[in-house]
């Protein structure tokens, strides 16, 4: 899917429309639960967040996509440079052409971007993380990032500032909520693909807390289903849910037209928690995903939640 642009560019690259629909398109593919959580926002900026989801895609894809074993630290290198292109206003490649668009229209800081690179580059060098905290950082690049990137495009609440005691106070913006939404999302995304990635020689859970519960890296790779399973994934599950349950409380301080979206896209990926449940924790043989008719049936009561947050 991911091609690096050669420099200098040497082709016609597509219209802004159709750049969105390539990155619309992206979205609806791979990310089918963020996706119905952007339907129901603004057209704006719906297009601007399938935007900034097609770019994180494609840096993934760098690391986990099909060209993943020909990928080199000079890789990123050449990926951060046409990144630098794109905040420059020139985009590349068609992609690009959106999101170059989308900062127009709204105006981003480009280190959250770099630090996704980042988190790349570790996937480059390590295939396990002895501690949390380890992790956390590793969450933060891949996925918190996507919080500080979105939160620029859903905008805050500047209502409550508009008295005249309060004009003089600074708007809250949700930063720390939006990255510990990504963070849920990332932990959530690890605990549905531990079979998948086990089978790609790779084990994010922490070392030291499989060691906590007395299972072995040998007993993950072998998809060994016991109470100490079961155990640990009720530990891991508890965490993401804490993250969830930090993310929730700064939707309020989201614009009024933002709300519901987020409101409906922490819902639907917690979701996957509540499957994985369902299936006795087997994340080997079994992927934990939640049906459309679920999803749907969600959306009144994400709206619900939204009004009261």
């Amino acid at each position: 899917m991911l091609q690096l642009s050669n420099f200098p560019r040497m082709r016609t690259l597509a219209s802004i429309e159709d750049a969105y629909q390539l990155c619309r398109q992206i979205t609806a593919k791979y990310a089918k639960t963020f996706y119905l959580g952007t339907l129901l926002m603004p057209a704006a900026k719906r297009r601007a967040i399938w935007a900034i989801y097609a770019w994180c895609r494609r840096t993934d894809e760098l690391v986990d996509g099909a060209t993943a074993a020909i990928t080199t630290p000079e890789t990123l290198d050449r990926w951060e440079k046409q990144l630098e292109s794109v905040f420059a206003g020139e985009p590349l490649d068609d992609p690009d052409v959106a999101l170059v668009d989308t900062l127009k229209r709204f105006p981003m800081d480009i280190q959250p971007f770099r630090d996704m690179i980042a988190g790349q580059r570790m996937d480059l060098y390590r295939s396990r993380y002895e501690t949390f905290e380890e992790l956390n950082l590793y969450c933060y690049r891949v996925a918190g990032t996507v919080g500080l990137m979105s939160t620029a495009v859903m905008g805050v609440d500047t209502e409550p500032y508009t008295a005249p005691w309060k004009r003089h106070q600074e708007i809250y913006v949700p930063t720390s909520e939006a990255i510990a939404l990504g963070i849920a999302n990332q932990l959530t995304n690890i605990l549905r693909d531990v079979g998948e990635d086990a089978r790609r020689g790779r084990i994010y859970l922490p070392l030291e807390e499989l060691a906590l519960f007395n299972y072995t890296e040998q007993d993950l790779m072998n998809g060994v289903v016991d109470e100490r399973w079961c155990e640990l994934m009720r530990f891991q599950i508890q965490r993401a849910r804490k993250f969830y349950a930090e993310a929730e409380q700064g939707i309020g301080a989201l614009s009024s037209d933002a709300r519901w979206p987020v409101a409906a896209a922490l819902i639907l990926y917690s979701q996957i928690l509540d499957r994985i449940e369902r299936n006795q924790y087997d994340v080997f043989s079994t992927r934990a995903y939640v049906p459309t008719p679920r999803k749907l049936l969600s959306l009144p009561a994400a709206w619900l939640r939204a009004q009261v947050l």
